[in-house]
């Protein structure tokens, strides 16, 4: 009976719960590092030198890739501030459609309500901390599989059962944490920051390039066709690094891609948190990469490819130090979506390049573990949005650092 009176005591209330619930998820990531871990990542930080132009400067330093403390850092203070890609619009047309995932130690959950509002929730039930979803579906609640408690779409706690005689419990304030949500183009994306604009999405996301990017064909006409993981052994910026080399190692790694691609015409842009390259196809007739290749590098883990009819994203999340997950999501125009054959051949042509790629990651990994490699270079001409892509790492990892040195509440 306790769990029924709640079920219709507090399904209203929204506003009032969800502010509550909001000043949990607006607390400032706490940094779970120690005075000798931080001081460890400073030197390592340290070590490059934003400053200095491509021409002159030495990449990123080996220690970026293989420490334990330099990871845990990454995770408070890249991965735990600004918009990050979540997933696509495409998975909740409709109402009571969710999709879950996990950005490192944070698991959330986002959905439509039934008025067709965004949601997005710490996937973690305010009972035992158990997740109240799991994959992706239609659902009018999440249930906690431990113990029953359920939540409407809203966040709010509906029923919580077999509490009879507890005390000082406050069913409003015991709501799912939100998670701040927004929508940009066919992209569903979240920020940690309880006091992010959603308004703002698309400049503090994309910055100036956003026009540019609805100009190559990046909205919301394409369909999603397909999906695929990558479990690579190394680190996640060794993945990034590999495909912001402005086609350097094309010829030489991917021969088949390289047939269809005119090099020459190889170009890098930067704006404030994307890089932008851009390649002309050779006239071979081939429908799958059309006249003009366009990849985009959205800081710090999301890639856009948009060719042809085509459009994938390469979503590279952190693992460990030296392990990563990169999920490729493969969208079409409409067009061509009932060409099974021609879906087919192209998505193996895809995972052919991706394989190649792989094999590239894990052994550049290794070398980077090496004894013998602390730093390299840049070529000047074609790796820009690769020593871009560093100094913003490395401006964040400094501010991360002073924010970390501040005393809690000053």
């Amino acid at each position: 009976m306790a769990a029924l009176r709640l079920q219709f005591q507090f399904s209203g209330n929204l506003l009032q719960s969800s502010s509550k619930r909001c000043s949990l998820s607006s607390k400032r990531s706490v940094c779970r590092l120690g005075a000798v871990e931080l001081e460890d990542c400073a030197l390592k930080v340290a070590q490059f030198d934003g400053g200095k132009p491509v021409e002159e400067s030495l990449t990123a330093p080996s220690s970026w890739y293989w420490s334990s403390s330099l990871a845990s850092l990454e995770m408070e203070c890249i991965f735990g501030r600004g918009w990050h890609a979540a997933g696509y619009v495409e998975q909740l047309e409709n109402p009571r459609q969710f999709f879950t995932g996990s950005l490192g130690r944070v698991r959330y959950v986002v959905c439509r309500d039934e008025q067709g509002q965004l949601h997005a929730f710490h996937n973690v039930c305010r009972h035992h901390a158990a997740p109240v979803a799991s994959g992706s579906g239609c659902t009018p609640s999440f249930s906690c599989p431990y113990h029953g408690w359920t939540y409407g779409l809203d966040g709010n706690l509906l029923k919580a059962t077999r509490i009879t005689g507890i005390k000082n419990f406050n069913p409003r304030e015991s709501g799912l944490v939100p998670i701040q949500v927004a929508a940009w183009g066919p992209f569903v994306l979240i920020n940690l920051d309880a006091q992010a604009n959603q308004e703002l999405v698309a400049v503090e996301w994309l910055g100036s390039s956003s026009d540019l990017l609805v100009a190559a064909g990046i909205d919301r006409s394409l369909r999603h066709v397909a999906r695929r993981d990558y479990v690579i052994d190394c680190n996640w910026k060794v993945y990034c690094d590999n495909y912001l080399d402005g086609g350097y190692h094309v010829p030489f790694a991917h021969p088949g891609l390289a047939k269809g691609l005119d090099l020459a015409s190889y170009k890098t842009v930067l704006y404030e948190t994307v890089s932008i390259q851009s390649c002309r196809s050779k006239n071979t007739g081939e429908e799958r990469l059309g006249e003009r290749a366009t990849y985009a590098f959205v800081y710090p883990n999301f890639m856009i490819n948009r060719y042809g009819p085509w459009m994938d994203t390469n979503l590279v999340l952190p693992i460990a130090p030296n392990k990563c997950q990169v999920v490729f999501d493969y969208y079409l125009e409409p067009q061509f979506c009932q060409d099974k054959e021609f879906i087919a051949s192209s998505l193996e042509e895809s995972d052919q390049v991706q394989r190649e790629d792989v094999t590239l990651c894990q052994s550049v990994q290794q070398g980077l573990e090496s004894l013998s490699y602390d730093a390299g270079r840049y070529a000047p001409k074609v790796e820009e949005a690769m020593h871009h892509f560093h100094c913003r790492l490395h401006n964040d990892l400094l501010l991360g650092i002073k924010r970390a040195k501040i005393p809690s509440g000053m």
